[in-house]
């Protein structure tokens, strides 16, 4: 028994296609106390993961100091809105080497046009 034959994912039409090293805008609906509000993240797309569960992106940003990930499944609901802000030129397909670094460090280099 594979899990494709459990579950048909329907991937959220809200979100475009991701790359790592994107810096992307995320709403996000979240549920407090009863009431529901839409929350922004933005950061930096440190892993984008494709498979047969649907697949999921994690974005990184550093608040106060602090770094927060935050993991968003490409099946949610819960994302309303996902919007490309920038797209980064990396070389990894993994960027968790951006943990060890300061904001200002972890900055990539932003991807040109082809005209």
């Amino acid at each position: 028994m594979d899990i494709t034959t459990l579950f048909t994912n329907k991937p959220n039409p809200n979100i475009p296609a991701l790359a790592p090293g994107d810096t992307v805008k995320v709403n996000a609906k979240i549920v407090e106390r009863g009431r529901e509000r839409t929350q922004l993240f933005q950061g930096v797309v440190i892993r984008v993961r494709r498979g047969a569960d649907g697949g999921n992106f994690t974005i990184r940003h550093i608040t106060h100091g602090v770094g927060v990930e935050h993991t968003f499944p490409f099946s949610s609901p819960l994302v309303e809105k996902v919007e490309v802000v920038r797209h980064g030129k990396v070389r990894r397909a993994k960027l968790y080497y951006l943990r060890g670094l300061g904001s200002k460090a972890s900055r990539t280099k932003e991807k040109r046009e082809k005209d």
